[in-house]
């Protein structure tokens, strides 16, 4: 380490002209993100060149939390793709959530012989109950800010899955069901609209949900896209007058579960035939020749499309640019994937409490990698399915 950069951190350790070392530690940072935007460009601002790949497209703010003070940064913002400064640290809240489980699990002494293993390893064994309240309490705060934030606008779909985790109650192992809920605005832009725990999917629990979004400003919902869990058919009825849309990923690996091994190829490509039609009345139609020409050999399949096709040819009834994204929960699965990963580290969480602080956290982050990306879905063909009549007939007339 060279001597200049020891008197620099010697400076801001001790706090001394503290004005100054935040005006250069701002102005580095905006030569940072300048040069690193050039590379991600392919050209400096303002200047024309066949090499550039992507527009300037404005500036973001963003506050930074520093050893010296808060600093506030103009970030960037590309036409194409996204821009996070190398430096923010994207992931900061969520590991901190993940250590804060962990090491609650350890001082309250019902942590597996894994998650032990791993404080150790962290070097928290001497940590105490009171640090880690104090941890809890810093992440709870903006998971639970987060969390009950107003929502603003009109929504018109909704995502809304469940992943399974193992939590500790009353001396039991019980399985508890994580309610994650995504949304796009009619600005084309994603969000997560609530996170929830809950022991069962009866018609209450999923009103009590859908209600809590309601009462946060949640309006303008159309479709909401969800497995066939019990009773939020129902709930989505009352509390939106929404279209519930099956997710068809899995009822498909549903109905395939009634036939032979050796016979799936066949069924599965009379199945798609189905999602390939061009029109929802298409669509229909080819449903029920399939089922008909299936129900001979396979009933229990046949009787499975009776009772689906509504609910998984839902999404046919909305904007055709729009079905990929809105015909399954894919659009969470990583989501999904993330929250197991990270709870796959702790095995069994100490309370449902600690659940909301993981999961919330990282939910959290994803809304901020979310707010700097392209929109989800375009503004053009969203406006179809506004309630205003002159953004619908400007859509019609484009």
């Amino acid at each position: 380490m060279t001597d200049d950069r020891m008197a620099l951190i010697e400076l801001i350790e001790k706090g001394a002209d503290s004005d100054l070392v935040r005006e250069l530690l701002a102005f580095a940072a905006d030569r940072m993100m300048e040069l690193e935007v050039e590379a991600r460009t392919g050209a400096p601002a303002g200047a024309r060149s066949p090499d550039r790949l992507t527009q300037r497209n404005g500036y973001r703010d963003r506050p930074w939390d520093t050893r010296v003070g808060r600093i506030d940064l103009s970030i960037p913002k590309l036409r194409k793709g996204s821009y996070l400064p190398t430096f923010l640290e994207p992931r900061r809240t969520a590991e901190k959530a993940l250590t804060a489980v962990i090491q609650e699990a350890y001082v309250h002494g019902i942590s597996t012989r894994a998650v032990d293993d791993l404080v150790k390893a962290m070097g928290g064994s001497g940590i105490s109950k009171s640090q880690v309240s104090r941890l809890c309490e810093e992440i709870d705060e903006r998971v639970n800010a987060f969390l009950s934030r107003p929502i603003e606008g009109a929504w018109p779909y909704l995502w809304i899955d469940a992943t399974y985790l193992k939590v500790r109650e009353a001396g039991r192992i019980v399985s508890v069901a994580v309610i994650v809920a995504v949304g796009v605005n009619t600005d084309g832009r994603r969000e997560v609209l609530g996170v929830a725990t809950g022991a069962s999917e009866a018609e209450p629990f999923w009103k009590a949900f859908l209600r809590s979004l309601a009462d946060r400003g949640l309006r303008g919902v159309k479709l909401v896209v969800a497995d066939d869990h019990k009773g939020l058919r129902a709930a989505a009825a009352k509390v939106f007058s929404a279209t519930h849309q099956r997710c068809r990923v899995h009822w498909l690996r549903n109905a395939l579960a009634h036939v032979p091994p050796k016979q799936r190829p066949a069924a599965v490509a009379m199945l798609k035939t189905i999602f390939a039609q061009d029109t929802a009345e298409a669509a229909h139609a080819q449903w029920r020749q399939v089922a008909d020409a299936l129900r001979e050999r396979f009933p229990k399949l046949g009787e499975l499309m009776d009772g689906a096709r509504d609910d998984v040819l839902a999404y046919m009834s909305f904007p055709r640019e729009h079905w990929p994204q809105i015909a399954s929960t894919n659009p969470l699965e990583r989501l999904n994937g993330e929250i197991k990963r990270r709870a796959d580290v702790i095995g069994i969480f100490p309370n449902d409490r600690s659940v909301v602080r993981l999961v919330g956290a990282l939910m959290l982050e994803q809304c901020d990698e979310w707010a700097v990306s392209r929109r989800y879905m375009s503004l053009e063909s969203l406006a179809a399915l506004s309630d205003d009549p002159i953004l619908r007939l400007s859509a019609v007339a484009a």
